[in-house]
């Protein structure tokens, strides 16, 4: 018999340590079991957060396209609105009336030699505060008088015809321009009758546009 606290038989020995290494093999399984337990819990989660970051990301990008489409949307609208109000037509403009209107005429030189041709000139002009038109394509005419006005010489319609109709519109305080000469012969209506030539003395030249007329300009021819 051996002692209580004396050294134990081999194979008890044995049976402990075989006991004993068990413990700690099934301990060691039980770690990694738990470990790998954990580790997979915390990919599952990941790839939770995952989706929802994506699904978030996707919302935000399709509302920032519609808002995008809206904008683009309304910036065409009012462009479009602003190339037709730019684009309206102008009013015409009305027809010049007889008071609207103003004529001047002007000679080149005081005096002139039996056989030269004066030359005359005639400003008309605008005088109201907007445009107006007028049918200018006979142009205004100039006619020829005695100094007292009694007897009418010369017109520059009468051997001339009319030009086609040219409408012009003159804007308020516009003016145009027009020149003619004389021949220093007599004339008629519709060119009738023979044309003499008119002698030395004082004269005066009027332009004349429908019944608007401008004041008389003197002028002289000398021998």
């Amino acid at each position: 018999m051996l002692e209580p606290n004396g050294p134990l038989p081999p194979e008890i020995y044995w049976r402990r340590r075989a006991l004993a290494i068990g413990v700690v093999i099934v301990a060691l399984a039980i770690v990694v079991w738990l470990v790998t337990m954990v580790a997979r819990g915390g990919d599952s989660s990941g790839s939770g957060a995952a989706a929802a970051s994506t699904t978030v990301t996707s919302t935000s990008q399709s509302s920032s396209a519609t808002s995008s489409a809206a904008a683009s949307s309304s910036v065409t609208s009012t462009s479009a609105a602003s190339s037709t109000t730019s684009a309206a037509p102008e009013p015409a403009a009305q027809p010049c009336s007889d008071q609207s209107l103003a004529l001047k005429v002007t000679v080149n030189q005081p005096t002139y030699r039996v056989g030269d041709q004066p030359g005359f000139g005639t400003v008309i002009t605008n005088i109201s505060t907007a445009a107006c038109s007028r049918d200018l394509g006979a142009g205004p005419q100039f006619l020829v008088y005695t100094l007292d006005g009694q007897r009418r010489l010369w017109a520059s319609n009468d051997c001339t015809p009319d030009g086609p109709p040219e409408v012009k519109t003159l804007k308020a305080g516009e003016q145009l321009s027009y020149k003619g000469t004389w021949f220093g012969t007599t004339s008629q209506p519709q060119c009738a009758g023979e044309r003499l030539p008119v002698p030395a003395g004082a004269y005066m030249v009027v332009a004349q546009l429908g019944s608007i007329r401008s004041a008389a300009e003197p002028f002289n021819l000398a021998d």
